[in-house]
């Protein structure tokens, strides 16, 4: 009599390169896994929950990928890697829509498409190898003039910075700022982002798609963020004359000559910042709404 062939429990994550794939089988030897016409084909004798019997399972992808995959065998589970094809974010797994019953997402690997690209960089940044003098300057040149354009730092990063030094240095070393009716706009104008993008966030872990929340994940930013920008501004600006009255963290060059450089100074380049930041989100959230409605919109013309 033939084992009844059963499908076992499936985890998955991704990186904008990889997708990562975790069978839970034990005590699996040589199972068979192949991709073909960009479906991936698992069959494997091992030990899931239903005991010891053959576990087998399909999945057709979104997009293209390489058709070799890489797999790690151990004692609990089977993992497997597949490469993209192309380096982007998949806002889901397979092809088809709805979820397979036998797949889940693998919280232990799971990061949204923001962490994602903070990691990508942070890999990056550690095998770049040292530079020679002029490599380094020719490097130099062009971290500048790219600034403008898109800063090496992960928009993400760069928000979570900037609101940092609002609620510690801003209000969090200046009493006479904390009664100011501008605290609440800044506070209000980042809660009111994070209602939209922590619930998304949520219902991606389970692979649900409510419309009305995608859609405002993807659009509220636009009023939300300026809104925000200028209540920081603004919060900056009035902190000028507190900082400058109580000479808080100013100080005194004492070489070549003794000169009282104030912390508004570095105010005011913030405030430089604080908009070149906007506009880094800006590009970067424009991308991503791009990418999620863009091909939609072409497929109606």
């Amino acid at each position: 009599m033939e084992s009844q062939v059963l499908t076992p429990h499936v985890y998955w994550a991704q990186r904008h390169r990889e997708l990562y794939l975790r069978v839970e089988l034990s005590d699996v030897q040589n199972p068979a896994i192949s991709i073909t016409e960009n479906v991936l084909h698992f069959k494997a004798q091992g030990h899931g929950a239903k005991g010891d019997n053959v576990y087998e399972f399909h999945l057709e992808f979104l997009d293209l990928v390489k058709p070799e995959p890489m797999y790690r065998l151990t004692q609990r589970q089977v993992n497997i890697t597949v490469q993209k094809k192309v380096s982007q974010w998949w806002e889901r797994l397979t092809k088809q829509e709805k979820r397979p019953l036998f797949l889940a997402p693998d919280f232990d690997r799971w990061l949204d498409e923001s962490d994602a690209e903070m990691e990508l960089r942070a890999k990056v940044s550690k095998h770049m190898r040292p530079l020679p003098l002029k490599g380094l300057i020719e490097w130099g040149i062009h971290v500048v003039k790219s600034a403008v354009i898109s800063l090496p730092i992960p928009p993400p990063f760069f928000t979570f910075l900037g609101r940092n030094f609002i609620l510690f240095i801003i209000f969090g070393t200046m009493e006479e700022m904390q009664n100011k009716a501008v605290v609440f706009f800044v506070f209000y104008s980042w809660s009111m982002i994070e209602i939209f993008r922590y619930p998304f966030y949520m219902l991606c872990c389970i692979d649900m798609d409510w419309k009305v929340l995608t859609w405002l994940r993807y659009t509220m930013w636009i009023p939300l963020y300026p809104l925000g920008c200028l209540a920081e501004a603004v919060s900056v600006i009035q902190s000028i004359p507190v900082f400058n009255e109580t000479e808080r963290f100013s100080f005194i060059l004492p070489y070549p000559v003794k000169i009282k450089v104030r912390f508004s100074f570095f105010l005011q380049i913030y405030l430089i910042m604080l908009f070149l930041g906007l506009y880094i989100n800006f590009r970067h959230l424009y991308k991503q709404r791009r990418r999620r409605y863009g091909q939609k919109k072409k497929k109606m013309h």
